[in-house]
């Protein structure tokens, strides 16, 4: 499986916590091309439903909590995002799935890649198709 969860280093003191994320520094494992984020997703909605064939992605759950499901076409796991110090990474060649969102959830995506809607694959056999070869 192509993903891990990473525990940023986070500095504070009695005024509040901070943590400082750099691309290409040893913490996110890319250089950062794109940041967007998620908000005012309800509790029953899911989103995602797709892989990238290159693209990386580090998810960081600001506030609130989401339910991922990742697959590697053999094999699915769930990981629950709901803390701003762990982020989750997700390499090429996962299908992603978010469930679960509480409300006032808010996702911030760090992507390795610009938007391109060509190097997504939205379908779920043909993902099984891409990661058997």
């Amino acid at each position: 499986m192509n993903y891990r969860m990473i525990d940023f280093p986070v500095h504070g003191d009695n005024r509040g916590k901070l943590v400082a994320l750099e691309g290409g520094q040893g913490i996110i494992p890319f250089e950062i091309k794109r940041m967007y984020y998620m908000f005012d997703t309800l509790p029953n909605e899911s989103r995602g439903f797709h892989a990238h064939s290159k693209l990386e992605q580090v998810i960081i759950a600001m506030d609130g909590a989401c339910r991922f499901i990742l697959d590697d076409g053999e094999k699915r796991e769930s990981v629950l995002l709901n803390r701003p110090d762990v982020g989750l990474y997700i390499g090429p060649g996962m299908w992603r799935e978010m469930h679960d969102f509480s409300y006032g959830c808010k996702l911030v995506v760090l992507a390795s890649e610009h938007y391109d809607e060509k190097e997504y694959i939205r379908n779920y056999d043909a993902f099984l198709r891409a990661v058997k070869k």
